[in-house]
């Protein structure tokens, strides 16, 4: 037997030895359960208020989808210039209102002069809500109008922007100030985002997983050292594939289960993909079409 056999055994055996010693001494510790997060499978959460059948975080929207028996909505949020904290997806106005500019640039006053329903197009091409009365909402008045619904937050703002750095302060004020922690759940696909929130918060209102966190648990999963992943979210919103990262697969998702931690996944609409990852034990969906999704939880229910 060569040298570099011998070494090539060695570590080999001593790697052996090291997922042995790791495997019966550390156990994996479940996440404690949050109450906003504890519903019976599955959860069907509204994307912007779904996005494809009214115009995008709008009353309407919001409305629409809530009449429908849906458990919540999945928002975006951002600051103004006058640091009001309002429900809004993009950095600029121009593709869903009739304004234009940074969401930064405008107070809130300014901004509700906005008809947030300007650009809806129906399946026939027309504009159904414009000039309807659509505007931008504040999240205040949003937690005020469903405080009923689990209502999941995505912080947009970058935290290496003003805005994003106040962020994370200015939102656990408002959630402490309303009494809604138990209503609620924040995210970001920024990790550092979700950290400085939770700083304030310190774990009393559900957090989800940035992309860092998403790729660590993948990344323990594939491993033999998934025993070793210690959980820094409550639940994940997450695509079916996060560049490389196939993270449909029913593994992951029983991986994630086991450590208490609910699957919601988005931009899932079709009705296979969707039963397939019922199948898997998905915790549920974020959904752009509300209504269809409702009618294939139902089918698959009966």
């Amino acid at each position: 037997m060569g040298r570099k056999t011998k070494v090539a055994l060695t570590v080999g055996a001593a790697g052996v030895a090291a997922w042995a010693a790791s495997k019966a001494v550390a156990k994996p510790i479940p996440r404690e359960g949050k109450i906003a997060l504890d519903f019976k499978k599955p959860v069907v959460l509204a994307h912007r208020g779904g996005l494809s059948e009214a115009p995008e975080h709008t009353s309407v929207a919001f409305s629409k989808s809530a009449a429908l028996g849906i458990h919540g909505f999945a928002i975006d949020i951002r600051l103004t210039k006058d640091e009001e904290i309002v429900v809004f997806h993009d950095e600029y106005l121009e593709r869903t209102t009739d304004l234009s500019g940074r969401i930064s640039d405008y107070t809130f006053d300014d901004l509700k002069k906005a008809d947030a329903g300007y650009h809806f197009t129906d399946a026939s091409g027309h504009h159904p809500y414009r000039g309807k009365g659509e505007t931008i909402l504040s999240l205040r008045e949003l937690l005020e109008l469903y405080p009923h619904l689990l209502i999941v937050i995505n912080l947009k703002d970058s935290p290496d922007t003003y805005e994003g750095s106040l962020m994370p302060s200015k939102l656990w004020r408002l959630l402490e100030e309303l009494g809604v922690e138990d209503c609620v759940a924040v995210t970001s696909i920024y990790d550092e985002q979700i950290d400085r929130f939770n700083l304030y918060a310190q774990n009393r209102v559900a957090i989800g997983a940035g992309d860092s966190e998403v790729k660590k648990a993948y990344a323990s999963y594939t491993s033999k050292f998934g025993h070793l992943y210690n959980p820094k979210a409550d639940f994940y919103r997450i695509p079916a594939k996060l560049g490389v990262f196939p993270l449909g697969l029913e593994g992951f998702i029983q991986f994630l289960d086991q450590l208490n931690i609910p699957v919601y996944f988005e931009g899932i609409e079709e009705k296979e993909s969707c039963v397939k990852r019922l199948n898997a034990g998905a915790s549920g969906f974020i959904t752009d079409h509300p209504t269809s999704l409702m009618e294939i939880i139902q089918e698959h229910a009966e």
